[in-house]
């Protein structure tokens, strides 16, 4: 018995959407009155969806045996990350390549794939040192926090560790030219771990996020070695302050400078190119804009008195 058609009833037609006049006026925002595309032409973005594959395959050959396949045997090791990172610079170098065309318009598109491979042959050749400043970064993890039982926990196990990675990472390619793919792979990492770092900021050894929702680290920020910091924590520019350049100069350091040694607990916001000196403990909730002196701690109370031991 075949199927039969009934014929739209008036009330539906009245109800339906005029997909045509919508269509038009999407048409006329994108093309005319609100177009947004850099250089007013469409131009192919680097894809989020193939960044989380590239991330994936980086991680993984970073720390195979803690993120790869299982069963994975000393033997095989070494083949597996060769395959793995073949098939994710490959990638990279189509990413980086779209990312060129679209923040510099003078370049072809040859041109802008041989620049690619040599950002992403310079990355792929910086991959040992960045995975020497993991392994740091996690037996810092595993000193500071009692709660871990192994070093492979907190690989595992604490977000933190996701956004470091996904940071030092994005950090080389920031460096290297590749601008615009590093803040693809800071804002999976802010989407999948709630830590928002940008791939500019500057951070030295052994450094540990306790916890880390919440936290924000700005472009220009400077990190010494050995420090932690836990959740709810900003380092950022103080606009109030007028810190905040005008156009769009790079790199114009706004961001605070934290030497060695710091630490800074929950919910403590840190604005402006001030420098928290060697050692200093930086107490929760404290709202600071002043440089302080080596060794300081500040608590809430002295921070909202003026008692803070300023620099200089």
């Amino acid at each position: 018995m075949s199927a039969t058609i009934e014929p739209l009833r008036p009330q539906a037609a009245a109800n339906r959407i005029d997909l045509e006049a919508i269509v038009s006026g999407l048409r006329r925002s994108r093309e005319v009155t609100h177009n947004i595309r850099q250089g007013g032409r469409i131009r192919e973005l680097p894809s989020p969806a193939v960044l989380m594959n590239v991330m994936d395959g980086l991680v993984t050959s970073l720390f195979p045996t803690h993120l790869g396949p299982p069963g994975l045997t000393d033997d095989e090791v070494d083949v597996f990350i060769a395959n793995t990172l073949q098939t994710a610079t490959t990638r990279l170098v189509d990413q980086v390549s779209r990312g060129l065309l679209f923040n510099t318009g003078n370049l072809t598109q040859q041109e802008a794939r041989q620049r690619a491979r040599r950002i992403v042959n310079s990355f792929a050749a910086e991959l040992p040192a960045i995975r020497s400043l993991l392994v740091s970064d996690f037996r810092a993890g595993f000193q500071h926090d009692p709660a871990a039982e192994s070093i492979a926990e907190i690989l595992l196990c604490y977000r933190s560790s996701t956004a470091i990675m996904y940071h030092r990472i994005a950090h080389a390619l920031h460096g290297l030219g590749a601008r615009l793919v590093a803040r693809v792979i800071s804002d999976i990492s802010h989407g999948t771990t709630g830590i928002d770092i940008h791939p500019g900021a500057r951070i030295g050894e052994s450094f540990f996020i306790d916890r880390g929702t919440g936290v924000v680290i700005g472009e220009t920020t400077v990190i010494g070695g050995n420090v932690r910091i836990h959740q709810g924590v900003t380092l950022g520019a103080s606009e109030s302050m007028g810190d905040i350049p005008e156009g769009r100069a790079l790199n114009t350091p706004r961001h605070p400078i934290l030497e060695d040694n710091v630490v800074v607990h929950a919910g403590a916001t840190i604005l402006g190119r001030i420098t928290i000196g060697a050692g200093s403990i930086i107490g929760g909730n404290v709202w600071l804009t002043r440089s302080v002196l080596p060794g300081s701690i500040i608590t809430q109370a002295a921070s909202t008195k003026g008692d803070v031991q300023v620099l200089g």
